[in-house]
Protein backbone atom coordinates (compact mmCIF):
# COMPACT_ATOMS: atom_id res chain seq x y z
CA UNK A 1 0.00 0.00 0.00
CA UNK A 2 1.10 3.42 -0.72
CA UNK A 3 1.55 6.37 1.90
CA UNK A 4 0.42 9.52 1.35
CA UNK A 5 1.15 13.09 3.03
CA UNK A 6 -0.01 16.29 1.14
CA UNK A 7 2.22 19.62 1.80
CA UNK A 8 1.82 23.04 0.63
CA UNK A 9 -1.81 24.21 1.63
CA UNK A 10 -2.19 27.82 2.80
CA UNK A 11 -3.76 31.11 2.01
CA UNK A 12 -3.36 33.06 -1.09
CA UNK A 13 -5.12 36.12 -3.00
CA UNK A 14 -6.91 35.49 -6.12
CA UNK A 15 -4.61 35.66 -9.07
CA UNK A 16 -1.54 33.58 -7.19
CA UNK A 17 0.28 30.72 -7.22
CA UNK A 18 0.83 27.63 -4.78
CA UNK A 19 2.39 24.39 -4.93
CA UNK A 20 1.14 21.07 -3.49
CA UNK A 21 3.05 18.23 -3.05
CA UNK A 22 2.42 14.63 -1.78
CA UNK A 23 4.85 12.66 -0.10
CA UNK A 24 4.35 9.14 -1.00
CA UNK A 25 6.13 5.97 0.61
CA UNK A 26 5.41 2.35 -0.45
CA UNK A 27 6.49 0.04 -2.69
CA UNK A 28 6.09 1.15 -6.32
CA UNK A 29 4.03 3.72 -5.94
CA UNK A 30 5.88 5.35 -9.12
CA UNK A 31 3.79 2.58 -11.01
CA UNK A 32 0.40 4.08 -9.76
CA UNK A 33 -1.51 6.17 -10.87
CA UNK A 34 -1.48 9.13 -9.00
CA UNK A 35 -4.47 12.16 -8.42
CA UNK A 36 -5.19 15.33 -6.78
CA UNK A 37 -8.77 15.68 -5.27
CA UNK A 38 -10.64 18.48 -3.29
CA UNK A 39 -13.70 18.94 -1.20
CA UNK A 40 -15.18 22.42 -0.62
CA UNK A 41 -16.93 23.44 2.24
CA UNK A 42 -20.75 21.72 2.20
CA UNK A 43 -19.98 20.57 -1.24
CA UNK A 44 -19.07 16.47 -2.10
CA UNK A 45 -15.29 15.65 -2.70
CA UNK A 46 -14.43 16.45 -6.52
CA UNK A 47 -12.14 14.91 -9.19
CA UNK A 48 -9.10 17.81 -9.88
CA UNK A 49 -6.43 16.36 -12.07
CA UNK A 50 -4.84 12.71 -12.52
CA UNK A 51 -1.67 11.16 -14.19
CA UNK A 52 -1.35 7.59 -15.39
CA UNK A 53 1.38 5.10 -14.47
CA UNK A 54 2.68 5.93 -17.81
CA UNK A 55 2.07 10.15 -17.46
CA UNK A 56 -1.10 11.01 -19.23
CA UNK A 57 -2.60 13.72 -17.76
CA UNK A 58 -6.41 14.36 -17.26
CA UNK A 59 -7.60 17.70 -15.64
CA UNK A 60 -11.13 18.60 -14.29
CA UNK A 61 -12.48 21.51 -16.86
CA UNK A 62 -12.46 23.84 -14.08
CA UNK A 63 -8.66 23.98 -13.27
CA UNK A 64 -7.68 23.18 -16.95
CA UNK A 65 -5.21 26.00 -18.13
CA UNK A 66 -4.19 27.26 -14.75
CA UNK A 67 -3.22 23.84 -12.97
CA UNK A 68 -0.59 21.51 -13.74
CA UNK A 69 -0.02 17.81 -12.45
CA UNK A 70 3.17 16.17 -12.04
CA UNK A 71 5.20 13.18 -10.43
CA UNK A 72 8.70 12.19 -9.96
CA UNK A 73 10.87 9.49 -7.58
CA UNK A 74 9.82 11.17 -4.58
CA UNK A 75 5.44 12.56 -4.76
CA UNK A 76 2.97 13.92 -6.54
CA UNK A 77 2.90 17.61 -7.31
CA UNK A 78 0.42 20.18 -8.08
CA UNK A 79 0.92 23.53 -9.71
CA UNK A 80 -1.70 25.89 -8.92
CA UNK A 81 -1.70 28.91 -10.83
CA UNK A 82 -4.14 32.29 -11.46
CA UNK A 83 -6.25 30.61 -8.57
CA UNK A 84 -9.59 32.10 -7.47
CA UNK A 85 -11.95 31.90 -4.59
CA UNK A 86 -13.63 28.67 -6.01
CA UNK A 87 -10.50 26.81 -5.62
CA UNK A 88 -11.09 27.19 -2.14
CA UNK A 89 -11.43 23.53 -0.70
CA UNK A 90 -9.18 20.84 1.18
CA UNK A 91 -7.04 19.25 -1.54
CA UNK A 92 -6.36 15.43 -1.33
CA UNK A 93 -3.58 13.10 -3.16
CA UNK A 94 -4.59 9.92 -3.63
CA UNK A 95 -3.08 6.90 -5.11
CA UNK A 96 -4.94 4.00 -8.00
CA UNK A 97 -3.97 1.18 -9.28
CA UNK A 98 -0.50 -0.61 -10.02
CA UNK A 99 -0.10 0.59 -13.82
CA UNK A 100 -3.43 2.18 -13.67
CA UNK A 101 -4.84 5.01 -16.44
CA UNK A 102 -5.73 8.17 -15.67
CA UNK A 103 -8.92 7.68 -14.52
CA UNK A 104 -11.69 9.98 -12.75
CA UNK A 105 -13.40 7.99 -10.51
CA UNK A 106 -12.64 8.57 -7.23
CA UNK A 107 -13.56 4.59 -6.48
CA UNK A 108 -10.57 3.86 -8.47
CA UNK A 109 -8.37 5.13 -5.77
CA UNK A 110 -7.84 3.43 -2.88
CA UNK A 111 -5.15 5.23 -0.89
CA UNK A 112 -5.77 8.74 0.22
CA UNK A 113 -3.71 11.52 2.35
CA UNK A 114 -5.30 13.28 5.15
CA UNK A 115 -5.24 16.49 2.71
CA UNK A 116 -4.38 20.25 3.44
CA UNK A 117 -6.08 23.30 3.04
CA UNK A 118 -6.32 25.90 0.71
CA UNK A 119 -8.08 28.87 0.85
CA UNK A 120 -8.27 31.78 -1.66
CA UNK A 121 -9.45 35.04 -0.91
CA UNK A 122 -10.68 37.80 -3.35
Amino acid sequence: QVQLVEIGGGLMQAGGSLRLSCAASGRTFSRYNMGWFRQAPGKEREFVATISAAGTTTYADSVKGRFAISRDGAGLYLQMNNLKPEDTAVYYCAAGRLFGGATTSQADFGSWGQGTQVTISS
